[in-house]
């Protein structure tokens, strides 16, 4: 780890699994080339703690939204993210950088983080990666990325931002698990969330089919028959509809082409 670039009321946490050795010094080899400062959270094994960890799923829920069964790794996944913001709120941070340990580093990252932390007073979340991020809409401009909300998909937690009064008013409201983290807080709407993304995106997961969550080319995941699945559809078409109304509601439906301001320094 190296503290060259130790930014002013940042945490940094970076999300790995004990047992995934590889991944790991992968992370801190494009970590130390990037030259910021982080800490290591070892991640919940959701196989191994399966047994503990199930009372925190409401699977009936969980089984309508998704269409499919829950599985550990996925729920691991989702107490790793939570415990990281307890963490975080236990520090005197005032935002928070959670990375997990499939990503990789554009050259713009630091710089990317810089104005996103500069911009913070015009997001709660903010993503800076994806892996669906789907019909943005323009929320203005932070330096040369666009701000954006999204109308369809936006999913994908391998790096993205967090503000401490967020991260305090979220936790209380994210158990019992109802679907993957990401796809929960796709739900702006009844989170009050400004959840947005920072593009063009300054990162990206590269896993090479190999997750530690849905196995090999998502060969662990086992979608319903689509007799089963209507109710996931049901659920998307609704989703869609409160967040449609929720952004034209806070103004946030059509695309703005103003410039942000930003904060001087950091």
């Amino acid at each position: 780890m190296t503290a060259e670039h130790q930014l002013p009321g940042l945490m940094v946490l970076l999300i790995n699994l004990p047992r995934s050795v590889e991944r790991r010094a992968r992370m801190e080899e494009r970590l130390t080339e990037l030259g910021l400062a982080y800490e290591l959270l070892p991640a919940v094994d959701g196989r191994a703690q399966w047994d503990e960890l199930l009372s925190s799923v409401n699977v009936d829920a969980f089984q309508r939204h998704v269409g499919r069964d829950v599985l550990p790794g996925e729920v691991g996944c989702y107490h790793s993210h939570l415990q990281a913001w307890r963490r975080f709120l236990a520090s005197e941070a005032q935002a928070l950088l959670v990375l997990e340990d499939d990503m990789v580093f554009h050259a713009d990252f630091l710089d990317a983080l810089r104005t996103a932390l500069r911009g913070q007073a015009h997001w709660d979340m903010l993503k800076l990666a994806k892996i669906r991020a789907k019909q943005p809409v323009c929320q203005g401009h932070l330096g040369a990325y666009r701000l954006n909300a999204y109308l369809g998909a936006a999913t994908g937690f391998g790096a993205y931002l967090v503000q401490r009064e967020t991260a305090k008013r979220l936790l209380p409201a994210l158990l019992p698990i109802r679907a993957p983290i990401d796809r929960e807080l796709e739900r702006v709407q009844a989170y009050d969330l400004r959840h947005f993304g920072l593009e063009p995106f300054p990162s990206h997961p590269q896993d090479e089919g190999q997750s530690t969550i849905t196995g090999q080319h998502f060969s662990a995941v086992k979608r319903y028959p689509l007799s089963r699945r209507w109710t996931k559809y049901a659920e998307q078409s609704r989703n869609l509809l409160l967040r449609l109304f929720y952004l034209g509601r806070r103004g946030r439906l059509w695309p703005r082409a103003l410039t942000l301001p930003l904060r001087e320094t950091l």
